[in-house]
């Protein structure tokens, strides 16, 4: 996998399941024309922005080392990304919602390395370098916020899903991938729309997964900060959007004071977004997260906490009182006066302290599943897990004793203790059993001829979460998204416009003087009349060289295109009104 990629220190930290979704950049790729879309969008917006972003953008915009007139190179960016703490990965568009979050937990930025396409030059729905790149590398130069960034992942990627969250991102993201696509048909695009529509509508209740990343679309992608009557933007969704950075700053969008409600608002990302959220600063975005943490499985455990992990039917974690962890996928529990008192998963479980998987209790030797009763033994005050060697030798829990253990609730077990394993504090964790039969009443949960029974101790679930406790515990190099991003032969046509934008570029970088940029319009002129942002460059140069004549014909070719193409009017004025602005610096 290293070979697709540059690493360094922070990336070497990467587990395999991360690197899975890691693609090589190809800089090569990137036409005259994305380039040329890349300047485009960043002088527009750094012309913009330095009146209403965050003065952490343009600070980052230096640090960061991003630059104004060409597409970052992912390998350049992170030897200076490094001096801040953090590193870039290029991954193929929207990935798993829990890995987007993990990656940020270990400082590593995710950048969409596609670029939009230039009739989509103001938004796109699909994450691009111009998004990632442009909109989140440069805040994260601020250390307070770099580290609600990362401490989100690090809370983000335990959040628990339900099982329809994943059907909504493969959807989302097959939308994403047709409306950037150049081939696609209206029709293709509508089924796509309806499909997301649809699912968003009957999602149910919002899992954990749903609303943290409410939490990240009202902050991190579309956030702004300061005052309600005055606010900044730093969210990377606005910073990177030549028109919704507009847009938001006017009265049209309401502004809302940012809170905890936000994790109830959903949002549409085919859409302007119709209100905004604004904190006061970087430190409240942190003590909202707190605040939605608490809520959370992750903290709370419990029985709420085992019955969303079995509703997500997917691998997560519960961990006991005595740090005990299982990881599996969860299927049932039993309960008692609200709380749990038997779980069980299925298929491959893995049973962990610390993160760390326990010596001779991984998958293979809980390969169809793990049960075990949760809580206290009944009419006893004092745990197991909190009694002395004299206790347990008291209530006749010693090796090679037969005993019957019986749990409040009603779940009893019975066997021959074979031995037990303590945690560091020397609480007993786990006591494993053979001739064991569990049953929950008369209902039979374990019989002997299963082989060993390893029962886990603790009093109460503390924790619960998505994905293992012990990465290394499971296979998690299985991720095959079920679209991958169209990218089409080129027409020759195409190929013939690419070739004028890169003569422009070649000319405007000096490595080529002797292009004629009236060539260059009169076939614009004769074979691509329609595009604009080429002649748009061109006049920046003529009015360099102070050519008057080669100007007056460009700007009546881009008012010929106005009248026929009214729609990218606002984008040649704005685009004159750069080169009017830069021209003057000469």
């Amino acid at each position: 996998m290293s070979d697709i990629f540059e690493s360094n220190l922070i990336l070497q930290k990467l587990p395999k399941h991360l690197k899975q979704f890691i693609k090589p950049q190809n800089y090569n790729e990137y036409s005259a024309i994305d380039q040329a879309v890349w300047r485009y969008v960043m002088r527009k917006n750094v012309d913009f922005l330095s009146k209403v972003a965050h003065g952490s953008y343009l600070d980052g915009l230096k640090q960061t080392g991003i630059s104004i007139n060409s597409i970052p190179n992912m390998y350049g960016m992170n030897r200076i990304l490094k001096d801040i703490g953090w590193a870039a990965v290029a991954v193929d568009g929207f990935i798993p919602p829990n890995a987007f979050m993990e990656f940020q937990a270990y400082n590593v930025l995710v950048i969409a390395s596609d670029i939009r396409q230039l009739e989509h030059i103001e938004y796109t729905p699909a994450p691009d370098i111009i998004h990632e790149g442009a909109g989140h590398a440069p805040i994260i130069a601020n250390p307070e916020y770099a580290e609600y960034l990362r401490r989100f992942g690090e809370i983000g990627c335990k959040a628990i899903s339900s099982a329809k969250d994943y059907e909504l991102y493969e959807a989302v993201r097959h939308l994403s991938i047709i409306k950037e696509a150049p081939n696609s048909t209206e029709e293709a695009i509508v089924s796509a729309e309806k499909k997301v529509e649809e699912l968003q509508q009957n999602m149910g209740a919002p899992s954990e997964m749903a609303l943290i990343r409410n939490l990240h679309w009202w902050t991190v992608e579309y956030g702004l900060i300061g005052s309600i009557e005055n606010p900044k933007i730093y969210g990377a969704g606005l910073l990177s959007s030549i028109g919704e950075s507009a847009w938001c700053m006017t009265d049209k969008v309401k502004k809302l004071p940012y809170d905890i409600n936000a994790t109830f608002k959903d949002f549409d990302i085919t859409k302007p977004q119709p209100q905004l959220y604004v904190t006061p600063n970087f430190a409240h975005l942190s003590l909202i997260l707190e605040e939605f943490a608490n809520t959370m499985a992750l903290r709370r455990g419990g029985l709420s906490g085992v019955n969303k992990l079995i509703a997500s039917k997917a691998l997560g974690t519960i961990e006991l009182s005595t740090g005990l962890q299982i990881s599996g996928i969860f299927s049932n529990v039993i309960a008692y006066d609200g709380k749990p008192i038997y779980v069980q998963t299925t298929g491959k479980t893995a049973l962990s302290y610390r993160e760390k998987e326990l010596v001779g209790h991984g998958t293979n030797t809980h390969a169809n599943g793990f049960g075990s009763p949760v809580g206290k033994l009944k009419g006893i005050n004092i745990a197991i897990e909190d009694m002395s060697p004299r206790d347990l030798a008291a209530y006749n829990i010693y090796e090679g004793n037969v005993i019957i253990l019986e749990f409040e609730g009603g779940i009893s077990v019975s066997g021959e203790i074979i031995t037990g394993k303590r945690n560091l504090q020397g609480k007993i964790i786990l006591i494993s059993f053979k001739n064991c039969i569990v049953k929950h009443e008369e209902n039979v949960l374990f019989q002997p001829d299963w082989g060993v029974y390893d029962m886990a101790v603790g009093k109460d679930i503390v924790s619960a979460f998505s994905g293992p406790a012990d990465y290394s515990s499971f296979d998690l190099i299985t991720h095959v998204p079920s679209t991958q991003t169209i990218h089409v032969k080129k027409s020759k046509q195409r190929i013939a416009l690419e070739t004028l934008y890169q003569q422009v570029r070649d000319y405007r970088e000096g490595k080529n003087n002797t292009v004629s940029r009236t060539k260059v319009l009169e076939e614009l002129i004769e074979n691509h009349p329609n595009d604009w942002l080429l002649p748009v460059e061109l006049y920046e140069l003529s009015q360099i060289d102070n050519e008057t004549e080669l100007s007056k014909k460009i700007v009546k070719h881009l008012e010929s295109i106005k009248r026929n193409k009214p729609e990218f009017g606002h984008l040649i004025d704005d685009g004159l009104e750069i080169v009017s602005k830069s021209v003057k610096l000469f």
